[in-house]
C-alpha cells in the first residue's frame, strides 16, 4: 500500500463531505432526478455499501453529464473500491467539467497518475494543485512529496540502470506466491516463503517456509521446513552465515498445541530456531525486550552473528507507522534494547524489507518516504566507520518502477540480487528472479572461511566459541560457534584484512591464528581447522597473534587482542599456572636474542598483571633461539621460531 492510497483512505470522508451542501440548489446540477441519485449513492457511500453507491452515481451522471459533485463522489467511491483507473478517469472528468470546483481533485488525480507511472501528467497536476493559494490545501506534503518523485522518475527513465531479470525455476518457483528469501554466505541453502492455500485459517492461507539446496550448478527441489512451519504463517526468514540459525516471524501464533515458546506478544513476533545437524530445534519467541504488543518483522541477522535488524510496525493499515530498528546479541545470550535507526534511513513514511549485507556495512531496505518512482522503491546506504549512515541511494529504474518493490537479497559476492516479481512469464503470482547487480550499489566485497573444531588428540569434533578480529581496528568482526555435531564453521568476512582467529572451548586451551584473507570468489572460500588441546599439564599455546617490532620488546598494540583473551582464559580456569616463554630466530648474536626473549616474556607478563591476573600464578622465561620449530634457514621458519607461547604448568 502506498503512502498516497494510505492518505485519501484518512482523508475521503472529509473530502467527500466537502463536495456538497445541504440544500440541492447549490449543486452544479439543475436535474432533480440526477441530485436525487446523487444523494443515494452519497448515502450509500457513507454507510460503506460501494456497490450501491456507484449504481446511484453512475444513474446520476446518466441524467446529467455536467454534475461535478456525482464524478467526484464517484472517483472516491472507485478509490475506496482499490479501481484506480476508473477513479482517475472521473477526476479528470471532474477537472474538465469545472477545473477550478475543487482544488484536492488535482492532487487527488495526480496521486492515481503517480500510481501509474504517469510521472508527466502527475506532475503537472500536482504543481497545478499547489497554484490554489486561496483555498486551505488539505493535500499540500502529499503533494510536495509527489512533485520529488515525480522529478526524480522521470531523470531515472533517461538513465536506465542494468536490468536484466532470470527466474529461479521450477525448482524454487511453483504456480503460489513465493516472497522474502534468505541465503547462506556460501550461496548454497536457500529459504524463502511460499504462500499456501489452507481452509484451516480464517484469511484462507497458510504462509510456509521451504528450503533448496544447490545441487551442482542448480537449485535441487524445495522442500517444507519442519518443524519450524505450523497451522499459522511464518514468513521473512534470515539465516545465519552458516546457515545454521534462523531468525522469522510468526503471526497470531496460539499457546495451544505448540508450548508457550510460540506464544507471541503482539499480532506477529520474531522467533528463532537453530539446526543440530540436519535437525531443527523448535521455535522459540526472541522475547519481549524485541517483540512488542505491536508487531515485528521481516528481520535481517548481520554476518557477524551479533546485530540484528528488523521492521517494527506501529498504528494499523489506515495509518501505519514502519521503521527498521537494530539491537545486538551480548556475550551472555541475551538482547539490548533495539533502537531505531537514524532519520537518514527511517522516514515518516513506510520502511519494510531491511537487509543487511554481509559485508556488514550495506543495508538494502524498500521505503516509500525517499525520493523514488512512487510507491515502495528499494534504496541502498553504506555505514562508516564511525557508524553513520549514508543518504539512501535509489537503486534506479528499471530495478524500481511505479509499483512496489521490495523483498531484495544480494548474494555474499555482491555480484546477484534476488527478488520477488509478479512480473508476466513467470510460473504464477509471486515468481523469486535474480540479477546482476549494478557495480554503482554494490556492497563490499567478501569472501568466507569454513573450518573445523576438533580436539586434536581424539579428532572428536567440538562445540566452540570462536571470534574474528581486524588485527588493524582491534574490532570484533564477527563472533559465532560452531556447530555441537560436526564442529564445523563458516564465517563471511571482507577481503583484504588481516584477522586473528581465537576458539575457546570448555577444558580446552583456546586456539589461536591469524590470517591474511585475500579474494572475494566464494567458489574458493579460505580453509582454516582449529584443533583443539585439553587443559594439561606441560600443554602449551603458541600465542600467533603476539607482535614484536624486529629487535624490540614493546608490545604492538594489536597483540593486545589475543592477550585479552588469555586473560578470559586464565579468569574462567582460576587454579591454571602459566609459563610466558619467548622465543627468537637464529639469526644475530645468541646472548643478544636470550636477552630479547627474557624481555618480550617480561612484556606480555606485565600487561597481564596489569590487567589484573595473579602475578603468582605466572612465571616467565626467555629461551632465545634454542628450541626452534621450523627450518631457521627459510624466511617462513624464522618466522614460526619467533614466537610467544603460554605453557601450563599447573591445574
Amino acid at each position: 500500500m502506498t503512502k498516497f492510497y494510505t492518505i485519501f483512505l484518512l482523508m475521503l470522508a472529509l473530502l467527500a463531505g466537502s463536495c456538497s451542501v445541504a440544500q440541492p440548489t447549490s449543486y452544479s446540477s439543475a436535474n432533480k432526478k440526477a441530485i436525487k441519485l446523487f444523494e443515494e449513492g452519497r448515502s450509500y457511500y457513507d454507510s460503506r455499501n460501494n456497490s450501491l453507491a456507484e449504481l446511484s452515481l453512475l444513474q446520476a451522471i446518466a441524467k446529467d453529464p455536467s454534475f461535478v459533485e456525482a464524478e467526484l463522489m464517484l472517483a472516491y467511491v472507485y478509490t475506496d473500491m482499490r479501481e484506480y483507473k476508473k477513479a482517475l478517469e472521473h477526476y479528470k472528468r471532474c477537472i474538465q467539467i469545472n477545473p477550478n470546483f475543487f482544488p484536492e481533485i488535482y492532487a487527488s488525480a495526480a496521486a492515481m497518475e503517480l500510481k501509474y507511472g504517469n510521472y508527466e501528467e502527475a506532475l503537472e497536476h500536482f504543481e497545478k494543485y499547489l497554484t490554489f493559494t486561496d483555498s486551505p490545501l488539505m493535500m499540500k506534503d502529499l503533494a510536495y512529496d509527489g512533485i520529488r518523485d515525480c522529478k526524480f522518475a522521470i531523470e531515472a527513465l533517461k538513465h536506465p540502470v542494468p536490468f536484466e531479470p532470470v527466474n529461479m525455476g521450477e525448482a524454487i518457483n511453483s504456480p503460489l506466491p513465493e516472497y522474502y528469501p534468505a541465503i547462506s554466505v556460501d550461496g548454497r541453502t536457500f529459504l524463502y516463503t511460499r504462500r499456501l492455500n489452507s481452509e484451516m485459517t480464517y484469511t484462507g492461507f497458510n504462509e510456509d517456509f521451504f528450503v533448496s539446496y544447490m545441487d551442482g550448478d542448480s537449485w535441487g527441489k524445495s522442500v517444507n521446513v519442519r518443524p519450524i512451519n505450523s497451522m499459522t504463517n511464518e514468513g521473512a526468514p534470515t539465516l545465519s552465515a552458516n546457515g545454521r540459525f534462523l531468525i522469522f516471524t510468526s503471526c497470531d501464533n496460539p499457546v495451544e498445541g505448540y508450548g508457550q515458546d510460540r506464544k507471541g506478544y503482539g499480532s506477529c513476533d520474531l522467533f528463532y530456531a537453530y539446526s543440530v545437524g540436519d535437525n531443527w530445534t523448535r521455535p522459540k519467541n526472541l522475547g519481549p525486550k524485541i517483540n512488542t504488543r505491536n508487531w515485528e518483522t521481516q528481520p535481517s541477522f548481520s554476518s557477524d552473528g551479533k546485530t540484528l535488524y528488523f521492521i517494527r510496525g506501529i498504528g494499523n493499515a489506515y495509518n501505519r507507522q514502519q521503521d527498521i530498528w537494530t539491537c545486538e546479541l551480548t556475550d551472555d545470550g541475551t538482547w539490548t534494547t533495539p533502537v531505531k535507526l537514524s532519520d537518514k534511513i527511517n522516514t515518516p513514511g513506510v520502511e519494510e524489507s531491511v537487509f543487511i549485507h554481509p559485508d556488514g556495512k550495506t543495508l538494502y531496505f524498500s521505503s516509500n518516504g525517499h525520493p523514488g518512482m512512487g510507491g515502495l522503491d528499494i534504496f541502498m546506504s553504506k555505514k562508516d566507520e564511525n557508524g553513520e549512515w549514508s543518504t539512501p541511494v535509489n537503486l534506479g529504474y528499471p530495478i524500481n518502477t511505479y509499483n512496489d518493490e521490495n523483498s531484495l537479497l544480494v548474494r555474499a559476492d555482491g555480484k546477484i540480487a534476488y527478488f520477488a516479481s509478479d512480473r508476466e512469464g513467470g510460473f504464477g503470482e509471486l515468481d523469486l528472479y535474480q540479477f546482476e547487480l549494478p557495480d554503482a550499489v554494490k556492497p563490499e566485497p567478501v569472501n568466507y572461511l569454513k573450518g573445523k573444531v576438533f580436539d586434536a588428540q581424539t579428532n572428536k569434533p567440538l562445540e566452540a566459541k570462536f571470534e574474528l578480529i581486524d588485527l588493524e581496528t582491534g574490532q570484533l568482526v564477527v563472533t559465532s560457534h560452531s556447530d555441537p555435531s560436526t564442529g564445523e564453521f563458516l564465517v563471511s568476512l571482507p577481503i583484504n584484512k588481516e584477522y586473528a582467529l581465537n576458539a575457546s572451548s570448555d577444558g580446552y586451551l583456546f586456539f589461536s591464528e591469524n590470517f591474511v584473507l585475500k579474494g572475494g570468489d566464494l567458489t574458493k572460500p579460505f580453509q582454516k581447522n582449529a584443533p583443539m588441546h585439553k587443559i594439561e599439564v606441560g600443554k602449551s599455546v603458541v600465542l600467533k597473534n603476539v607482535f614484536f617490532d624486529t629487535d624490540k620488546f614493546e608490545l604492538k598494540p594489536k597483540s593486545k587482542v589475543e592477550l585479552d583473551k588469555l586473560i578470559s582464559f586464565m579468569q574462567k580456569n582460576s587454579t591454571v599456572k602459566i609459563e610466558l616463554g619467548g622465543h627468537t630466530d637464529s639469526v644475530g648474536n645468541a646472548k643478544a636474542n636470550q636477552i630479547l626473549s627474557d624481555n618480550r616474556a617480561k612484556a606480555v607478563y606485565d600487561y597481564l598483571v596489569e590487567k589484573g591476573v595473579d602475578k603468582t600464578r605466572l612465571t616467565t622465561k626467555g629461551y632465545g633461539d634454542t628450541t626452534p620449530i621450523a627450518d631457521n634457514d627459510t624466511e617462513a621458519g624464522r618466522a614460526e621460531n619467533r614466537r610467544t607461547e603460554f605453557k601450563i604448568i599447573a591445574k
